[in-house]
């Protein structure tokens, strides 16, 4: 009888592993550590605990997310989300193991009229997405096995994200200012702990495609205009009330932080290499909020 597989996911109460405690259950033994049992700023505690709990696999779920707070502590920022998931593929490699990390469409700067895809040339626009490019290069310098997903505009039921903060201020106020000139593509937390664990499933089957970074977005492409318009539907079904929807250019909305414009991402080499595909974004919008009530 095989021993189960040993999964050590880093981050505990975010989005992606939250929806992967859930959907990665039946896997193996799940050892989740949250900022209680090891600090992602301190690399000898990173160590420590690969170490003591000697996994068979590693997700990196965890990430300082805050895009306008990056500005003011980069520090913080590129301790997170680049040193640290440096040091996991160090212990990784040293285990004979994989890396799973998640990555983001901050790394471009938006400015290209088609889906980026894994061969364009990154160009982040601020601390948020520099300091995830050096997380990339760190993971990719180290030469083990991994699996860097970049994804985009990542929502769920639980934690800060879009679709909870305009499902509260939809109902809140009477109208509403939304940017309607960056696109992208809304993604389901659930939809990358789902594709993560076919992912997983296919490795362990002999299966795994090659190895190396790859985009994981929804299908389609939307505004945060329209993507605000369809929770507002969705409120308005429920015989809610909803806000009037002004639609605003990113210039109307300044930030610390600037936002790329075209945030979409081409996820056929996923496809093509793992037989990993993703849901169209508003199908995976209606399961989310399917499971809300």
């Amino acid at each position: 009888m095989s021993t189960p597989l040993k999964i050590l996911i880093s981050g505990q109460h975010g989005q992606v592993s939250q929806e992967l405690q859930q959907r990665l259950k039946g896997l193996g033994e799940l050892v989740i550590l949250g900022r209680d049992q090891i600090d992602l700023t301190h690399p000898e505690q990173i160590r420590q605990q690969v170490r003591a709990h000697r996994p068979g696999l590693i997700i990196n779920a965890a990430a300082h997310t805050a895009v306008d707070q990056a500005e003011n502590e980069p520090d913080v920022a590129f301790a997170i989300n680049a040193t640290a998931p440096g040091i996991f593929a160090e212990e990784a490699k040293a285990l004979g193991i994989p890396l799973i990390h998640y990555s983001t469409d901050y790394v471009f700067d938006g400015s290209k009229t088609a889906p980026y895809t894994e061969d364009d040339a990154p160009n982040p626009l601020g601390v948020y997405g520099k300091s995830k490019l050096a997380g990339e290069q760190a993971i990719a310098a180290v030469g083990g096995e991994h699996l860097i997903l970049r994804t985009s505009w990542v929502y769920s039921t639980h934690g800060k994200n879009f679709l909870l903060t305009m499902q509260r201020l939809l109902q809140e106020k009477p109208h509403m200012r939304i940017v309607a000139d960056q696109i992208g593509a809304p993604t389901w937390a659930g939809s990358i702990a789902n594709s993560t664990r076919a992912l997983i499933e296919r490795w362990q089957a002999g299966q795994a495609g090659k190895w190396g970074t790859y985009h994981l977005t929804a299908k389609g492409e939307t505004s945060w205009f329209g993507f605000a318009q369809a929770i507002g539907e969705q409120l308005l079904a429920e015989g809610k009330a909803c806000a009037e929807l002004e639609a605003i250019p990113s210039s109307a909305y300044p930030t610390p932080a600037k936002r790329p414009l075209n945030s979409r991402l081409d996820c056929s080499r996923l496809q093509q290499q793992w037989q990993v595909s993703q849901p169209q974004w508003h199908d995976a919008l209606r399961e989310c909020l399917a499971g809300q009530h």
